[in-house]
């Protein structure tokens, strides 16, 4: 059979495309777990987000796919929604399927037939994908397969029982299948980068993630040998900085260790590495983890820092992974000596922080921002966002406090509730005007490790971090609401990557 993946356009404000464009990881292993008799191309459309529709045309054309499958994202539900409306007016009888983190937690959003939506993928996809596949090409039903949502010829949508999660046993999944990507572009700083995940799940239950009820409260991990294949494998498909994109990788400090000791046994160490890490495991093990982590090449680190205030980790039910201990005892927030540890050892903090929670105040606010001012290299400040089925959503229904169902604003930077004590606007202007300048402050230390990158893009880079200003803000002739509110508009139509289709769709019957 012909397969077409596709990851959406829509993209983070932290993460813009003009300085990196992750490939989405899903795809490839989707792409490397089917049978090796079927051909499929794999599209992430970050790297086309000026021509998304003429994109997507092309590759229908070129590849005539019996299956279309979509990765999707809550904030990008409505782009893919529009999608599956243009590919249904020029396939009307492709399958088309959905899975990712939104049609995992809101299926519900892609029941009606006039989604266009066949298929529903819910949880992890590698092996329920491939059984899917089977399935269609013997013109069998679906019926039996776990982890599905299908719809029957009637239009009703079955939910057949969860698949149990993967343990990741040696042999379980086949590494990703790079090679059928159908582009190539992907780059962190100018640096050609992939990705690769070494473990699946996250034992904490933060009150703002969605892992948790996407596959319950559990930790697994590849074979360290797996790990380096699939590491040596991007490598050879050009890759020169690698994102580790696991859940929790710091949950187990040992096995951390002993891959970061084999990354630097197997020679691989000469690669820029990307990782996400817990404060309170750098924190308590930093003495001898930050070391090694930078002799086996790590440069950046992503720190959920969360928050810097006891009252707002406990909302976010994030304490306990942010705790400071001594003898077994919390004696306070690690942030910190986490910093510290990476920064001793030449590695930058990306500085993960949520602002705007029910009881923030200006005051709470501006505490955290000048701990990112004084202590982050790259700023990740985000909003609470009340993603489906997390328990913080229910916290804010609860208290009114959710003023957006604009889901496409759901992208952690764009505040769509409002505290206690402050409108939600407020509360985004205070971390926009804020992180800006974290931002060029970072240049010069990309400019020592990326000179070319950032000097053939510095201008590019700095329009898109101050866009909304003009030479009236500089001049102090209007008030940086103004500029803020330009911004706002202008993010509003970056996020209009498909035009909607002129023409209702439904799904197969």
């Amino acid at each position: 059979m012909n397969v077409l993946l596709l990851s959406m356009p829509d993209s983070f404000e932290h993460m813009p495309p003009v300085a990196i464009r992750m490939p989405n990881g899903a795809l490839t292993s989707l792409a490397g777990n089917l049978d090796p008799h079927h051909h499929v191309a794999a599209a992430d459309l970050i790297l086309v987000r000026d021509r998304v529709l003429d994109t997507v045309e092309q590759l229908l054309r070129q590849h005539m796919p019996d299956v279309v499958g979509l990765s999707v994202m809550t904030f990008q539900r409505r782009t893919a929604l529009r999608l599956i409306g243009h590919i249904r007016q020029r396939l009307p009888h492709v399958r088309v399927v959905v899975g990712g983190y939104d049609p995992s937690l809101a299926p519900e959003a892609y029941a009606s037939p006039g989604t266009g939506v066949d298929v529903i993928v819910r949880g992890e996809g590698d092996l329920t994908f491939r059984e899917l596949v089977r399935s269609l090409e013997r013109g069998a039903s679906p019926a039996s397969i776990h982890g599905l949502s299908w719809r029957t010829a009637a239009g009703r949508v079955v939910a057949n029982p969860d698949r149990a999660v993967s343990r990741l046993r040696q042999g379980e999944l086949a590494l990703p299948k790079r090679s059928a990507r159908v582009f190539s572009g992907y780059t962190m700083l100018g640096r050609p980068v992939d990705v690769v995940e070494t473990s699946r799940g996250c034992t904490f239950d933060c009150s703002f993630c969605s892992i948790i009820e996407m596959r319950g409260r559990n930790f697994h991990t590849f074979d360290i040998a797996r790990v380096l294949a699939d590491i040596a494998d991007a490598k050879a498909h050009g890759a020169r900085a690698i994102f580790m994109v696991d859940d929790n990788i710091t949950l187990d400090v040992k096995r951390f260790q002993a891959l970061c000791q084999a990354i630097i046994d197997a020679g691989l160490n000469d690669l820029d590495y990307l990782v996400q890490g817990m404060t309170s495991a750098i924190a308590q093990h930093g003495a001898t983890l930050a070391p090694l982590m930078r002799r086996a090449g790590f440069r950046y680190v992503f720190l959920g820092i969360e928050n810097v205030l006891a009252e707002d980790l406990a909302f976010l039910r994030a304490r306990a992974k942010n705790l400071r201990r001594e003898g077994g005892r919390p004696v306070g927030n690690a942030a910190l000596e986490a910093v510290e540890h990476l920064h001793r050892n030449g590695m930058f903090v990306v500085g993960g922080l949520i602002v705007g929670n029910p009881e923030d105040t200006r005051a709470a606010i501006d505490a955290n921002l000048t701990f990112a001012r004084q202590y982050v290299d790259w700023p990740y400040i985000q909003h609470p966002t009340p993603y489906p089925r997390t328990p913080m959503t229910r916290d804010f229904v609860e208290r009114n406090l959710d003023v957006s169902d604009r889901l496409e604003e759901y992208d952690g930077t764009t505040a769509v509730v409002r505290t206690a004590h402050l409108e939600a606007e407020e509360v985004e202007f205070m971390r926009w005007r804020a992180e800006r300048w974290m931002k060029v402050r970072h240049m010069p230390a990309a400019f020592r490790h990326d000179p070319w990158f950032v000097a053939r893009n510095a201008r590019q880079m700095f329009v898109h971090t101050f866009r909304g200003s003009t030479w009236r803000t500089w001049a102090g002739l209007e008030d940086e609401r103004e500029a803020f509110a330009r911004y706002k508009i202008l993010r509003r139509q970056e996020r209009e990557y498909v035009p909607a289709p002129a023409a209702p769709v439904s799904a197969v019957a």
